[in-house]
Parts: C-alpha cells; structure tokens; sequence
C-alpha cells in the first residue's frame, strides 16, 4: 500500500485524519482557552478571502457592514423568551468589572456590575435596539446590516473550525416594511451562500427550510444549505432567517408608514462562519492533506526552485520570479533553506493547488514541472514556460471543477430516496448518508428520533416537496419531504 503523508487515513478513523490535516495543512491549533482555537496565517488567508468574496455579493444586494458590541445586556435576551431559551445553556456571562489581590497573592473578581452582560453568541437583541433607533419611517427601509465579529457558544465538545466556545462569522440584519420583502431577502441570502458554496468552495449542497425542532429560537422560518461530508455526516454550512415580527416587537422596531399609521418591521438574519473551512477540509482532503479550491486559496501557485549547485541559483531565480510575474495568479516563491522534496510535501499538505518546480534543467529547457493537487503528487507535466502562462487559468478552472464534480458525485451517490422503515434502518446501521424520507411527523417524534437514535431532520430540501407518500413513521399520507442524517 502506497504510504500517505496524514496518519490515519480517513477510512482508518476519519476524525482523527481530519484534526491531523489541520494540524499539517498549519491552518489552526488549539489555544491554551479550552475549546477556543488560534487560527494561522494559512487559514486565516482562506477566511480573508471568504470575506473579500462575500462582501462582494453582500455589497451588490445593498448591505452596509457595521460593527455593534460583544458584550449584550441581559435584560436584552429577556424581551424574547424563546430566543433567551435557546441560547441560556451556551452563554458566557460577565458579572465583575475588575480584579483585585486576595490574602493568597492570587486575583479575585471584584466590582459586580449592576447588570450582567452576555458574551456575543448572536446580535439579534442588541442590533433589534440599535434599528429601533435608526429606523423612523418607511424610507429608512430596507435597512441591511451586515458584521464580521466573533462569537463566544460556550459547547462542552470542540473541534476545531466545526464546533468551538469562540469562532468567526458573519451576521447579517435586515428590516423591512413587508413580510414579502423580508421573506424574499432571507431566502435570497440562502441563495447568495448556497451559490458561494458550489462556485467558490466547491462543494454541492442541499439547501432547504429546517424543521421545528432544527429552527432558530425565535425565528419563524430558518432556511439552510446542508452538506454531506466524505464520512457520509452532515455539516450545516449556514443559515438565513425570517422573524416576521417577533424580534421587531421585542425591540420595538416601528416605522411610520406612507399612509401615516405606526408599524412593526419585519425582520430577517443571516449568516456563515469559519466552519467553512472545516467543511472544505472534510469535503476535498485526502489522505495527503487538505486540497483547496482556487478560488479561496491563499495562494493559487507555488514556485519551487530547485537548486543543488550554488552557481546556478541566480539564473534559477531569476527566472522563477520572471516567471512569478507572467502568471496571472496569486502566487508565491518558496525560497525557504530546505529540500525540495520537503517544500513539496509542505505545500502538498497546505492544498495549494498548483505546485511548479523549476530547476536548472527547467531553465535551459524553458519549461517547468507542474503538479495539480487533485493528481497524484507523481502525476506530472512539462509544459513550455509560453504553455504554463497561456493556460494558467484554464488549469486552475479544471482543479475547481474537478472538486465541484466529486463532491457532486458524492452528494448524489450517497442521497437515498427512502419510502420503508427497513431500507431507513439499513442505511443508518451501515456508513449512513442523506435520508430523503416522506415525513407526517411532529416536533415530539422529531425529538423522540434524536434522542434515540442520533438523527435529525436536516432540512426539509426545497426541490422535493409536494409528492405525495405515506409517512412510515406514522403512517400518515403527506406532501411533505425530508432529509435525516447523522451530523456534526
């Protein structure tokens, strides 16, 4: 058996190989916080231009991006009692201004503030108060909002990027004068990610509304873009929410209207986090590492110089960084003082998707060496210099197509249209998948299914509702379609 760089393999034990390509794709480590992560410039490099793609789209749909406090007072979740409800068991909370000597040496918490404030793990509350003062009449409106910030869940189980106690994200905010309007942006914004997801990441999804038991606190409908990872789990990838009127009477959000009476808003949030990242290691990797998409890649080419003899650097180089400025790609020179066939290893692991290695014999030949990480790092070809800057892009659009068309393939391969309870019970006590089942359920039986059996409804997808089939569940007929899962 061919030796791989990342111990174990996926099929060995999947989520150890997936906390060992973190560790040696270097995009994050552990913090000496329990649960918190620092990220490294590798992957800190793809969410920067997570955020420069997305902002992008934001800005052509009219959102402003802002940025409001991390500390919310408490009587801010209180207004909405469901809201509060689902969030109580994941918040942080401030209780002491500063800290003072004890008789020990040690420091203890001292000035209890008059009201304890909660650490961010969402904006709903504070953002409701902060439009209720921008927001006078109907031609304030539609307000859209969007903040890149951090966010504190305090989760007793992490794993890097998927589920952490602080992570980053995106939130947006917006309000409108109709419950049309903001119907319309939530789902437009599921669109705008689901969209960015196959094009920019690569990876096919399932987008769809969730369930009772699976929705936001407080929204009335929360839609979703659910993806299938290679282990056959489910990642929830983002989410886009309509809250009606809830939060806008909550935080008194009112506008005078063209007629003249007084309304609520209808309002609306949205957002994705650095998870996406962790779906685009689950997603692509292989046993050698990580393999990133072009088009989110820090950087898209790698030059190797390979250079064994002292004398013949300065011609290498320099035509390596001619070479560097022909391209028209990010790319960078790896002129670090170690062997090639490590640099090699080192940007294999890291997922660039286009290594180019150029020795003296490259030089006199006018040629390179190029490597495509979704090919077998011996797989490889010799392109004249002219050849390699002519079809750059061309090279770069088949990485991100061939990683679109597997994570299709895997999507579409592992999606089971299941209509009895035996075939439901085989899938999951075999390696499991997308369940696409008729569902006449209710949020008890929903929960009841969890609970027992460690699946939930994913999403009820968009493109499979209205068939009617009887529910073998409850054995009730019913139009209504959805997808189970393990996930994580």
């Amino acid at each position: 058996m061919k030796k791989r760089a990342i111990t174990p393999t996926r099929e060995e034990d999947f989520p150890n190989w997936y906390q060992e390509v973190i560790k040696a794709a270097q995009l994050a480590e552990h913090s000496p916080v329990r649960g918190c992560m620092v990220i490294k410039p590798w992957g800190y490099s793809i969410w920067e231009n997570m955020q420069a793609l997305m902002n992008s789209e934001f800005r052509k749909r009219g959102v402003e991006n802002a940025y409001f406090p991390l500390f919310i007072p408490l009587s801010y979740f209180e207004k909405e009692a469901e809201h509060v409800e689902g969030f109580a068991t994941e918040c942080a909370v401030v209780t002491h201004h500063r800290l003072k000597k004890n008789s020990e040496g040690g420091l203890d918490p001292d000035g209890e503030l008059e009201e304890p404030l909660v650490v961010r793990p969402t904006s709903e509350m504070i953002i409701g108060e902060t439009f209720s003062k921008w927001i006078d009449s109907y031609r304030d409106l539609p307000l859209k909002i969007n903040q890149w910030a951090n966010v504190v869940r305090w989760e007793m189980r992490t794993r890097l990027f998927l589920r952490s106690a602080e992570f980053l994200w995106q939130e947006g905010h917006t309000a409108h004068a109709t419950a049309e309007e903001a119907m319309e942006t939530a789902r437009e914004m599921l669109d705008v990610y689901e969209t960015f997801a196959r094009e920019v990441l690569a990876i096919a999804t399932i987008p769809g509304e969730k369930s009772e038991a699976e929705r936001f606190p407080g929204a009335v409908n929360t839609f979703t873009f659910e993806a299938l990872m290679q282990d056959c789990k489910a990642l929830q990838c983002g989410t886009s929410h309509y809250f009606g009127q809830r939060f806008a009477k909550a935080s008194n959000i009112e506008f005078q209207s063209a007629e003249g009476g007084s309304q609520f808003c209808y309002t609306t949030s949205w957002g994705s986090t650095t998870r996406l990242i962790g779906a685009m290691v689950m997603t692509h990797g292989d046993d050698d590492g990580m393999i990133l998409p072009p088009r989110v890649a820090g950087k898209q080419v790698v030059i190797i110089p390979i250079v064994h003899k002292e004398e013949m650097r300065a011609k290498v180089m320099d035509y390596c960084e001619r070479l560097k400025e022909e391209l028209d790609a990010t790319v960078h020179i790896d002129t670090r003082d170690m062997r090639g066939g490590e640099k090699s290893w080192d940007w294999i692991k890291k997922g660039v998707p286009i290594r180019i290695e150029v020795g003296p014999r490259e030089v006199d030949e006018d040629k390179v060496c190029l490597c495509m990480r979704t090919k077998e790092h011996k797989d490889k070809a010799f392109p004249t210099r002219s050849e390699l800057v002519a079809n750059i892009s061309n090279y770069l659009d088949e990485i991100q197509q061939t990683l679109l068309d597997r994570s299709e393939k895997h999507l579409k391969e592992n999606t089971h249209r299941i209509l009895e309870q035996k075939d439901f019970d085989a899938l999951f006590a075999g390696k499991g998948g997308f369940a696409l089942c008729p569902w006449g359920g209710d949020r008890t039986l929903e929960e009841k299914i969890q609970k027992e059996r460690g699946l939930t409804i994913r999403c009820l997808p968009f493109a499979h509702q209205g068939e009617k089939a009887k529910c073998f569940f409850t054995g009730s007929e019913t139009t209504t379609w959805a997808v189970f899962s393990k996930a994580y």
